[in-house]
């Protein structure tokens, strides 16, 4: 899978591994992900929750989008990405129902 990390500072490569194993991971809940763009950013206006991660997944048909805001990156990354598995599961079972 190609993930992609779009971020307005230097990304550190620990982080930039969390990041590519936590989107590889999302495989086994649907076979079909074709890509990730993971976008980081700060809110200026909210310095105690500042950090905010976006994930666009691209899957066949609809992209997956989710968004998370916390105190530190990683944790963002741990909130987004559990949205983002939810719709994987969601989108699985209408699938499966068809």
């Amino acid at each position: 899978m190609n993930v992609l990390i779009h971020a307005p500072w230097q990304v550190n490569e620990w982080f930039e591994t969390l990041a590519r194993e936590q989107m590889e991971k999302l495989i086994t809940f649907y076979d079909r992900i074709e890509g990730a763009d993971i976008y980081l950013k700060n809110d200026e206006h909210d310095p105690e929750n500042g950090k905010i991660v976006e994930i666009r997944l691209a899957v066949p048909k609809n992209d997956l989008f989710a968004s998370a805001q916390a105190d530190e990156i990683e944790k963002a990354l741990n909130l987004a990405t559990s949205k983002i598995r939810r719709q994987l599961i969601k989108r699985k079972e209408l699938l499966n129902k068809h």
